[in-house]
């Protein structure tokens, strides 16, 4: 047998927080536990009825059996341009500065990868997805963190990063709405962003996923809006949370066409584009009628403000979600963010997650996500309320 030993990039990785929370989900339901989930954010309402009947008629068409297009089908990318025109008034040329993603996870990890050597820093957003720290190292960058505090409504105090850092920084991860803490982001946070990034040569990658699942009709800006924004970054997008499109992989990158180039050079060295037939599914997906994605938002509405009046009326201090699905709350006193996610699955069957999972600055928070339907985040406000 020879010797096998993990290179230093993967023995240096962090335990991955959801496979983690997994692992708790399992071992609890093989006791006998009836485990409420709101930990992961993975939508339990079906994809929209006419995606996958889009999905069922391409998948039926010999041409989209063969090798797909690196950069993503033409077709799929004018919709996410014609998209961008209409939901945010952001021109884009679908040729250059549109690419296809197999979900924007993929991309988001792979972009260090064309722009960051070994020793440049990633200024990374801290509570944050931890994609974001691991593709830098992956490139072997050095991620210096940007903590988003309550105190300053969740956004990065741009005015304290050293001036030796931001000589180093080559790339910025941003992400509004917030993951984990649904917070968003004012034009002028992002005006604030464009000009640090024109002052110091650094890329931002804003990830945008949460951007149409918002509440009380007020839907967030894009970066892209900003001016000058497109000279300095790209943006994000998944149509996982938009359509409840978890499980098909499929998203895209827009911005700066040579940012959208270097990270397609990367793509197409490890990857060989997404499945044909899903890109013409969610060209589906793009059109879809407003009125489809309203009823969606209301749903997830609805169980905001069943959840957030049930935790802040048990004297749990909650940020009342502007986007996404997801709810920020203060662990009570005794606790911190790991036991108090364990002491709830073990006696009341409720699993969220830690908010150190994302980051040292998510101490003291966890994260519950909207993914059961009502009666079932009631049963989990009533199981918290007799284990405080």
């Amino acid at each position: 047998m020879i010797k096998i030993e993990l290179a230093d990039r993967v023995k240096n990785l962090p335990p991955y927080l959801f496979e983690t929370i997994d692992e708790m989900k399992r071992q609890a339901v093989a006791s006998g536990v009836d485990v409420i989930d709101l930990s992961i954010g993975d939508p339990d309402i079906p994809t929209p009825k006419h995606i996958v009947e889009a999905m069922q008629a391409a998948v039926a068409k010999p041409e989209h059996h063969q090798y797909p297009s690196y950069a993503g089908m033409l077709s799929y990318r004018t919709a996410v341009a014609d998209w961008y025109k209409t939901r945010f008034n952001v021109t884009l040329d679908p040729k250059t500065e549109v690419l296809a993603l197999l979900g924007s996870k993929e991309g988001i990890g792979h972009v260090p990868l064309a722009f960051v050597n070994p020793g440049d820093i990633v200024l990374v957003p801290s509570p944050g997805y931890p994609v974001y720290p691991v593709g830098t190292l992956f490139a072997g960058g050095e991620s210096y963190i940007m903590p988003i505090l309550e105190q300053n409504n969740y956004l990065p105090d741009f005015k304290i990063i050293p001036p030796d850092v931001l000589k180093r920084a080559k790339l910025m991860y941003l992400n509004y709405p917030n993951n984990p803490t649904s917070a968003c982001a004012p034009k002028s946070f992002f005006e604030e962003a464009v000009a640090l990034a024109k002052r110091h040569d650094i890329i931002i990658c804003h990830d945008a996923a949460y951007s149409e699942v918002y509440f009380d009709d007020k839907p967030p800006v894009s970066f892209l809006e900003i001016e000058g924004a497109k000279e300095v970054g790209i943006e994000f997008h998944s149509l996982s949370k938009t359509y409840n499109m978890t499980g098909w992989r499929i998203g895209f990158a827009v911005g700066n066409a040579a940012v959208i180039a270097g990270l397609g050079r990367i793509k197409s060295q490890l990857d060989s584009g997404a499945f044909h037939a899903i890109q013409e599914a969610s060209i589906a997906a793009i059109k879809t009628e407003d009125a489809v994605l309203a009823k969606l938002r209301n749903t997830f509405q609805e169980r905001r403000d069943v959840m957030y009046a049930g935790l802040t009326g048990l004297g749990l201090k909650v940020n009342k979600p502007q986007a996404s699905f997801y709810l920020w709350a203060n662990v009570p006193k005794g606790y911190d963010s790991t036991s108090f996610v364990a002491h709830l699955l073990e006696k009341a069957g409720v699993l969220g997650t830690p908010g150190v999972g994302f980051g040292a600055p998510g101490e003291g928070y966890i994260r519950f996500a909207l993914t059961q339907k009502i009666d079932r985040i009631k049963e989990a406000v009533e199981r918290i309320k007799k284990v405080l």
